[in-house]
Protein backbone atom coordinates (compact mmCIF):
# COMPACT_ATOMS: atom_id res chain seq x y z
CA UNK A 1 0.00 0.00 0.00
CA UNK A 2 1.39 3.55 -1.32
CA UNK A 3 -0.45 5.57 1.32
CA UNK A 4 1.04 5.13 4.90
CA UNK A 5 -0.06 8.43 6.35
CA UNK A 6 -3.11 11.01 6.85
CA UNK A 7 -3.51 13.57 9.01
CA UNK A 8 -5.12 17.23 10.13
CA UNK A 9 -3.44 20.00 11.51
CA UNK A 10 -3.56 23.75 11.53
CA UNK A 11 -1.91 26.24 10.22
CA UNK A 12 -0.90 29.25 12.33
CA UNK A 13 1.88 31.47 11.84
CA UNK A 14 2.21 31.87 15.72
CA UNK A 15 3.43 28.05 15.72
CA UNK A 16 7.04 29.82 13.76
CA UNK A 17 8.98 30.58 17.00
CA UNK A 18 10.68 33.78 15.00
CA UNK A 19 6.84 34.89 14.23
CA UNK A 20 4.99 33.64 17.94
CA UNK A 21 8.22 34.58 19.72
CA UNK A 22 6.25 34.61 23.57
CA UNK A 23 2.53 34.22 22.21
CA UNK A 24 3.54 30.67 21.25
CA UNK A 25 3.09 29.72 24.52
CA UNK A 26 -0.78 30.21 24.14
CA UNK A 27 -0.38 27.54 21.66
CA UNK A 28 1.49 25.03 24.04
CA UNK A 29 -1.32 21.75 23.04
CA UNK A 30 -1.08 21.98 19.57
CA UNK A 31 2.77 23.03 19.18
CA UNK A 32 2.86 19.60 21.34
CA UNK A 33 0.61 17.60 19.23
CA UNK A 34 2.40 18.87 16.22
CA UNK A 35 5.82 17.67 17.55
CA UNK A 36 3.81 13.89 18.57
CA UNK A 37 2.06 13.83 14.83
CA UNK A 38 6.01 14.62 13.64
CA UNK A 39 7.14 11.13 15.43
CA UNK A 40 4.51 9.13 14.34
CA UNK A 41 5.05 11.02 10.67
CA UNK A 42 8.76 9.71 10.45
CA UNK A 43 7.97 6.43 11.95
CA UNK A 44 5.96 5.91 8.10
CA UNK A 45 8.97 6.70 6.84
CA UNK A 46 7.45 8.55 3.70
CA UNK A 47 9.00 9.56 0.75
CA UNK A 48 5.98 11.97 -0.70
CA UNK A 49 3.94 14.29 1.49
CA UNK A 50 0.91 15.60 -0.46
CA UNK A 51 -0.31 18.52 1.63
CA UNK A 52 -3.48 20.16 0.94
CA UNK A 53 -3.46 23.50 1.29
CA UNK A 54 -6.12 26.55 1.66
CA UNK A 55 -4.29 29.26 0.89
CA UNK A 56 -2.53 28.05 -2.50
CA UNK A 57 -3.85 28.85 -5.62
CA UNK A 58 -7.82 29.43 -5.87
CA UNK A 59 -9.10 28.72 -8.83
CA UNK A 60 -12.95 28.84 -9.13
CA UNK A 61 -13.61 25.36 -11.33
CA UNK A 62 -10.71 23.57 -11.10
CA UNK A 63 -8.49 21.78 -8.32
CA UNK A 64 -5.03 22.79 -8.51
CA UNK A 65 -1.58 21.00 -8.07
CA UNK A 66 2.05 22.56 -7.43
CA UNK A 67 4.68 20.70 -9.90
CA UNK A 68 7.65 23.35 -9.06
CA UNK A 69 10.83 22.19 -7.27
CA UNK A 70 12.25 23.41 -5.23
CA UNK A 71 9.70 24.65 -2.91
CA UNK A 72 10.28 27.50 -0.16
CA UNK A 73 8.66 28.61 2.49
CA UNK A 74 7.81 32.52 2.98
CA UNK A 75 6.76 33.97 5.64
CA UNK A 76 7.52 37.51 4.94
CA UNK A 77 3.58 38.45 5.63
CA UNK A 78 3.98 37.95 8.55
CA UNK A 79 7.06 40.28 9.41
CA UNK A 80 9.51 37.14 9.64
CA UNK A 81 12.34 37.56 7.05
CA UNK A 82 14.25 34.72 8.92
CA UNK A 83 12.36 31.56 9.21
CA UNK A 84 13.27 29.88 5.88
CA UNK A 85 13.22 26.08 5.01
CA UNK A 86 13.75 24.38 1.44
CA UNK A 87 12.13 21.32 0.07
CA UNK A 88 12.17 19.27 -3.24
CA UNK A 89 9.26 19.07 -5.05
CA UNK A 90 7.45 16.16 -7.07
CA UNK A 91 7.16 16.86 -10.35
CA UNK A 92 6.55 13.66 -11.96
CA UNK A 93 4.15 13.00 -9.19
CA UNK A 94 2.40 16.40 -10.11
CA UNK A 95 2.59 15.14 -13.67
CA UNK A 96 0.39 11.59 -13.22
CA UNK A 97 -2.11 13.33 -11.15
CA UNK A 98 -2.84 15.89 -13.99
CA UNK A 99 -2.74 12.90 -16.63
CA UNK A 100 -5.46 11.28 -14.63
CA UNK A 101 -7.57 14.42 -14.36
CA UNK A 102 -7.80 14.82 -18.09
CA UNK A 103 -8.63 11.35 -18.27
CA UNK A 104 -11.49 11.10 -15.67
CA UNK A 105 -12.52 14.93 -16.71
CA UNK A 106 -11.66 16.24 -13.84
CA UNK A 107 -10.68 20.16 -13.68
CA UNK A 108 -6.86 20.26 -12.20
CA UNK A 109 -4.71 23.00 -13.01
CA UNK A 110 -0.68 22.64 -12.88
CA UNK A 111 1.19 25.61 -11.62
CA UNK A 112 4.87 26.16 -10.47
CA UNK A 113 5.34 28.30 -7.71
CA UNK A 114 8.77 27.77 -5.90
CA UNK A 115 6.86 29.74 -2.74
CA UNK A 116 4.01 27.73 -0.95
CA UNK A 117 2.12 29.58 1.80
CA UNK A 118 1.80 28.94 5.30
CA UNK A 119 -0.69 26.73 5.00
CA UNK A 120 1.61 24.09 3.80
CA UNK A 121 4.58 25.65 5.15
CA UNK A 122 4.09 25.85 8.49
CA UNK A 123 3.06 22.53 9.11
CA UNK A 124 5.64 21.64 7.23
CA UNK A 125 8.12 23.12 9.45
CA UNK A 126 7.31 21.03 11.95
CA UNK A 127 6.48 17.26 9.90
CA UNK A 128 9.62 16.97 7.82
CA UNK A 129 11.98 18.03 10.47
CA UNK A 130 13.75 14.57 10.27
CA UNK A 131 12.78 13.77 7.26
CA UNK A 132 15.41 16.11 5.04
CA UNK A 133 14.86 14.33 1.64
CA UNK A 134 11.23 14.00 1.61
CA UNK A 135 9.57 15.16 -1.39
CA UNK A 136 6.50 18.09 -1.27
CA UNK A 137 3.59 18.53 -3.91
CA UNK A 138 1.18 21.35 -2.37
CA UNK A 139 -2.70 20.96 -3.53
CA UNK A 140 -4.97 23.22 -4.00
CA UNK A 141 -8.69 23.01 -3.84
CA UNK A 142 -11.54 25.37 -5.59
CA UNK A 143 -14.51 26.44 -5.39
CA UNK A 144 -16.38 23.59 -6.95
CA UNK A 145 -19.10 21.55 -5.28
CA UNK A 146 -18.05 19.04 -2.19
CA UNK A 147 -19.06 16.35 -4.37
CA UNK A 148 -16.03 17.47 -7.12
CA UNK A 149 -13.96 17.96 -3.85
CA UNK A 150 -14.61 13.96 -2.82
CA UNK A 151 -14.26 12.89 -6.01
CA UNK A 152 -10.98 14.10 -6.56
CA UNK A 153 -9.67 12.96 -3.44
CA UNK A 154 -10.90 9.44 -4.88
CA UNK A 155 -8.83 10.42 -8.26
CA UNK A 156 -5.82 11.13 -6.29
CA UNK A 157 -5.91 7.54 -4.22
CA UNK A 158 -5.91 6.10 -7.36
CA UNK A 159 -2.68 7.63 -8.71
CA UNK A 160 -1.04 7.15 -4.76
CA UNK A 161 -2.25 3.63 -4.92
CA UNK A 162 -0.46 3.31 -7.81
CA UNK A 163 2.77 5.47 -6.94
CA UNK A 164 5.98 2.91 -5.95
CA UNK A 165 6.92 5.39 -2.84
CA UNK A 166 5.70 5.72 0.19
CA UNK A 167 2.99 8.54 0.19
CA UNK A 168 1.80 10.73 3.16
CA UNK A 169 -0.99 13.51 2.94
CA UNK A 170 -1.44 16.00 5.63
CA UNK A 171 -4.84 18.40 5.41
CA UNK A 172 -4.09 21.61 6.24
CA UNK A 173 -6.75 23.76 7.63
CA UNK A 174 -8.45 25.68 10.81
CA UNK A 175 -11.33 25.18 11.84
CA UNK A 176 -14.28 28.62 13.08
CA UNK A 177 -12.83 31.60 12.68
CA UNK A 178 -15.35 33.43 15.09
CA UNK A 179 -15.00 31.25 18.50
CA UNK A 180 -14.90 34.96 20.35
CA UNK A 181 -15.50 38.35 20.24
CA UNK A 182 -11.20 38.91 19.77
CA UNK A 183 -11.55 36.26 17.13
CA UNK A 184 -10.57 37.08 13.31
CA UNK A 185 -14.40 37.29 11.78
CA UNK A 186 -17.06 38.68 14.00
CA UNK A 187 -18.40 35.88 16.63
CA UNK A 188 -20.72 33.07 15.98
CA UNK A 189 -22.39 30.60 17.97
CA UNK A 190 -21.84 28.36 14.72
CA UNK A 191 -18.08 28.26 15.05
CA UNK A 192 -17.99 26.13 18.09
CA UNK A 193 -21.19 24.32 16.92
CA UNK A 194 -18.80 23.84 13.70
CA UNK A 195 -15.84 22.79 15.63
CA UNK A 196 -18.04 19.81 17.95
CA UNK A 197 -19.88 18.51 15.33
CA UNK A 198 -16.76 18.21 12.69
CA UNK A 199 -14.73 16.65 15.85
CA UNK A 200 -17.25 14.32 16.59
CA UNK A 201 -18.37 13.09 13.47
CA UNK A 202 -14.37 12.35 12.97
CA UNK A 203 -14.19 10.11 15.79
CA UNK A 204 -17.14 8.65 14.85
CA UNK A 205 -15.98 7.66 11.52
CA UNK A 206 -18.87 9.60 9.98
CA UNK A 207 -17.60 10.56 6.43
CA UNK A 208 -21.08 10.93 5.13
CA UNK A 209 -21.95 13.57 8.12
CA UNK A 210 -19.34 15.27 7.61
CA UNK A 211 -20.22 15.80 3.62
CA UNK A 212 -23.85 16.50 4.70
CA UNK A 213 -23.00 19.11 7.18
CA UNK A 214 -25.62 22.03 7.01
CA UNK A 215 -23.96 24.76 4.36
CA UNK A 216 -25.03 27.50 6.35
CA UNK A 217 -23.39 25.57 9.52
CA UNK A 218 -20.46 25.89 7.22
CA UNK A 219 -21.52 29.44 6.04
CA UNK A 220 -21.66 30.77 9.50
CA UNK A 221 -18.38 29.44 11.43
CA UNK A 222 -15.74 30.86 8.65
CA UNK A 223 -13.71 27.80 8.64
CA UNK A 224 -10.89 27.42 5.86
CA UNK A 225 -10.18 23.55 6.40
CA UNK A 226 -13.03 21.70 5.63
CA UNK A 227 -12.72 21.56 1.26
CA UNK A 228 -9.08 20.48 2.17
CA UNK A 229 -10.65 17.92 4.58
CA UNK A 230 -13.41 16.74 2.26
CA UNK A 231 -10.35 15.64 -0.30
CA UNK A 232 -8.54 14.01 2.23
CA UNK A 233 -12.04 11.86 2.79
CA UNK A 234 -12.23 11.06 -0.74
CA UNK A 235 -8.69 9.84 -0.65
CA UNK A 236 -9.57 7.90 2.79
CA UNK A 237 -12.93 6.42 1.21
CA UNK A 238 -13.24 2.80 1.85
CA UNK A 239 -10.40 2.58 3.90
CA UNK A 240 -10.06 1.51 7.80
CA UNK A 241 -8.48 3.97 10.12
CA UNK A 242 -9.17 5.33 13.44
CA UNK A 243 -9.25 9.23 14.09
CA UNK A 244 -6.98 9.94 17.09
CA UNK A 245 -7.33 13.37 18.08
CA UNK A 246 -3.87 15.00 19.99
CA UNK A 247 -5.13 18.80 20.76
CA UNK A 248 -8.05 20.74 19.82
CA UNK A 249 -7.44 24.32 21.41
CA UNK A 250 -8.82 27.78 20.01
CA UNK A 251 -6.80 30.85 22.47
CA UNK A 252 -7.67 33.40 19.70
CA UNK A 253 -10.85 32.59 18.40
CA UNK A 254 -9.50 29.97 16.07
CA UNK A 255 -10.04 26.57 16.23
CA UNK A 256 -6.93 24.45 15.72
CA UNK A 257 -7.21 20.74 15.46
CA UNK A 258 -4.58 18.37 15.44
CA UNK A 259 -5.48 14.95 14.41
CA UNK A 260 -3.72 11.47 12.58
CA UNK A 261 -6.24 9.09 10.46
CA UNK A 262 -4.24 6.27 12.00
CA UNK A 263 -4.54 3.50 9.36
Amino acid sequence: MSLVFAALTPHPPILVPTIGKEEIKKLDQTKQAMLELEKDLYAARPQIILIISPHGSLFADAFSVNAHTPLVSAFETFGDLIAKKQWIGAPELAAKIGHEARTNELSVQLVSQEQIDHGASVPLLYLTEHLPHVQILPIGYSELPREAHIRYGELLKEVIMSEKKRVAVIASGDLSHCLTVNAPVSYHSAGEQFDQEIIKLLEMHNSAGIIQLDFDLIRNAAECGYPSLLILLGILKNMHYTFKRYSYEAPFGVGYLVGNFVL
